[in-house]
């Protein structure tokens, strides 16, 4: 690749260095499975969650020792063009809730045996607003990817991936406007619950800041920086830092998948090792999902954001593995 000094050039090398799945040792969990005290795929998905494990961990016994709930929490400039019905400290004060325990993420969390991580992404310094310039300039942007690398540290063998920053659902938007079009409407929800009129201005700040950015856009990493936030180049971050270090990924709602969408527009085998834990309310994640090709594990309806329908879906990837490890085989329960 050639070097131009960018402080992006790290971050496309970076797409170099991914390792593909050890298909090999899928083979050996399915001769496992193929003995276990059941008919032949009766547990559907959960067979299917445990390949997958095994196939990005590497391992033909894969763990869930040290899962982690990564909730990266930032503020966003485009909150000034009235796209929420919360003010910007509403963040902060989550971020406050979240170290109280008393987060719905906190509970979520208590009942799988998840570790919690939150990451506060300057939120004293809210992004600039997209409608008006870029969010984020390159060396900022990069830096904030960087960091979210980090967040993979401690030796983790599973991660979800979460976010908390009021306007965020109008930057998700605006990114997957940017990266797929059609119509802005298509892609801009309520969020956390803005009336008519407030969808009505999330709509008009989306398509202006896409048509303020345009003849930047073919880009994703420019896109990343130009319409997203912290939170968005930290999540991207660290779903490339677990791909190099073969950690699988369960990927939140609406914002989290739109930072996925970054990254598969790099690389559209980049988010292999990435589940979707859940489908959100937003309307428009459905359809973010589809362009991605990954299918929700979880349907409950939820729309809070904060990690937890991922929480929810590790809950389910844990009880996947441990009916794979500690079920009995025929010749073990003597049956059949």
């Amino acid at each position: 690749m050639t070097s131009t000094g960018s402080p992006f050039d790290d971050l496309r090398a970076l797409f170099q260095i991914m390792p593909p799945p050890a298909r090999d040792i899928v083979d050996i969990v399915r001769e496992r499975d193929a003995e276990l005290v059941k008919p032949p795929g009766s547990l559907g998905r959960l067979e299917e969650i445990v390949q997958w494990l095994a196939a990005w961990q590497g391992k033909s016994k894969p763990t869930i020792d040290r899962p982690l709930v990564a909730i990266f929490a930032a503020n966003h400039g485009v909150v000034a063009q009235g796209v929420s019905k919360w003010p910007q400290g509403v963040t902060r004060q989550m971020m406050e809730t979240f170290a109280a325990g008393g987060a719905a993420v906190n509970q979520i969390c208590a009942t799988y045996d998840l570790g919690l991580k939150v990451f506060d992404l300057a939120l004293d310094i809210p992004t600039g607003d997209i409608t008006q310039g870029e969010a984020l300039d390159e060396r900022a942007a990069a830096a904030t990817f960087a960091f979210g690398m980090e967040s993979i540290a401690g030796g983790i063998d599973l991660l979800c991936v979460g976010e908390m920053g009021i306007g965020n659902t109008t930057c998700a938007a605006a990114i997957n406007y940017a990266l797929y079009g059609g119509a802005a409407s298509n892609w801009v929800g309520r969020g956390a619950g803005v009336d008519d009129e407030g969808l009505k201005r999330k709509i008009d700040a989306v398509e202006r800041a896409v048509a303020l950015h345009r003849d930047h856009l073919s880009d994703p990493l420019e896109v990343m920086r130009r319409l997203g936030g912290r939170e968005i180049c930290a999540i991207a971050g660290a779903i490339v830092a677990a791909r190099i270090e073969r950690i699988p990924v369960i990927i939140d709602g609406y914002v989290a998948t739109a930072a996925a969408a970054i990254v598969h527009a790099v690389d559209s085998t980049a988010i292999e090792h990435c589940m979707a834990g859940h489908l959100s309310a937003e309307a428009p994640h459905g359809e973010a999902l589809k362009r991605l090709g990954l299918k929700p594990l979880l349907d409950l309806g939820m729309r809070l954001g904060e990690g937890s329908g991922a929480a929810m879906a590790a809950g389910v990837v844990k009880a996947a593995l441990a009916c794979h490890r500690d079920m009995a085989t025929f010749a073990q329960a003597k049956v059949g």
